[in-house]
């Protein structure tokens, strides 16, 4: 469970300490991951993407400021329908992820280049089932494809990163087929923008964004 301020019982510091951690290791690999070798045609069109990642309010503010992204909804994936529900899935025995429903241009960007800023941006994914202070299944790294062509284009950048030594530890990124994906909570859904002084957010999140401007400004839109 997360109130207004941190979600964990660890001190201010240790939160700090942390989040700030995981943040410059996002930026780290940013700046070193290379373009996507498999990916989807760059036509027009409108398209989705289902990812999972820790917190979804992070998730959710970085892929807003991505080109060629119409909408991102924060939503829950992996489990059951009648699961669906932040008490619920914070339980981390759902099946549940918090994730993101991102539609998209591939005349803009492509899915593999939306893999390159969810890989080297929005989290970590050599983290097995936690994001920085958050804990538990429902945070983990996953991968929701909704066809072959984006299982196959997944399948194959994990392996060009791990071949490519990106990340000092294994990917431990789920690649699974979307059963379903159910929106979160009205509160959830731009959260960021709604909170955006909350302590979380400025240690947690904020940065992300920053490293996207900074790591992949063809791909940052300032909103």
């Amino acid at each position: 469970m997360r109130p207004n301020l941190p979600r964990t019982g660890r001190s201010a510091a240790a939160l700090a300490a942390a989040l700030l951690l995981a943040a410059s290791a996002s930026l780290r690999a940013a700046s070193t991951l290379p373009d996507p070798k498999v990916d989807e045609p760059a036509a027009p069109g409108n398209e989705t993407a289902v990812l999972a990642g820790g917190c979804f309010w992070g998730m959710e503010a970085v892929f807003e400021h991505v080109k060629g992204v119409s909408q991102v909804v924060s939503g829950y994936a992996g489990g059951d329908a009648d699961t669906a529900t932040y008490e619920q899935v914070s339980s981390g025995t759902t099946g549940h992820a918090e994730s993101v429903r991102v539609t998209y241009d591939p005349s803009v960007v492509t899915y593999g280049q939306l893999l390159k800023v969810y890989f080297g941006v929005a989290h970590d994914p050599t983290e097995l089932n936690r994001q920085g202070p958050d804990t538990g299944t429902q945070y983990r790294s996953a991968v929701f494809y909704t066809n072959d062509e984006q299982k196959r284009i997944a399948e194959g950048y994990v392996a060009q990163l791990q071949a490519a030594k990106a990340f000092r530890r294994p990917i431990v990124t789920e690649i699974t087929a979307l059963e379903g994906f159910h929106p979160a909570e009205a509160y959830h859904q731009g959260y960021l923008a709604r909170h955006p002084n909350q302590p979380y957010i400025v240690i947690n999140d904020l940065p992300k964004i920053d490293a996207l401007k900074e790591k992949l400004p063809g791909l940052y839109i300032d909103r």
